[in-house]
């Protein structure tokens, strides 16, 4: 995957496309979780939540420059 993407003849780096797919997922599986109610077991659910968003992208950014 290149390491920018054309948008409009604007250059927008890839790992913004990656983070912002990555708080989608972390939002999908935030509402999830709420409704399994997961965060009556967390310590910190707001500590768990960028800790979520934070391993997704690190996995999307892995995936995607292998």
């Amino acid at each position: 995957m290149p390491r920018e993407i054309s948008f409009f003849d604007a250059y927008i780096p890839t790992v913004l496309l990656l983070a912002v797919l990555a708080a989608v997922l972390a939002m999908a599986a935030d509402r999830l979780l709420v409704r399994l109610g997961f965060y009556e077991l967390t310590w910190h659910p707001a500590l768990f939540r960028v800790s979520l968003f934070v391993c997704l992208a690190a996995l999307l950014g892995l995936f995607v420059y292998r």
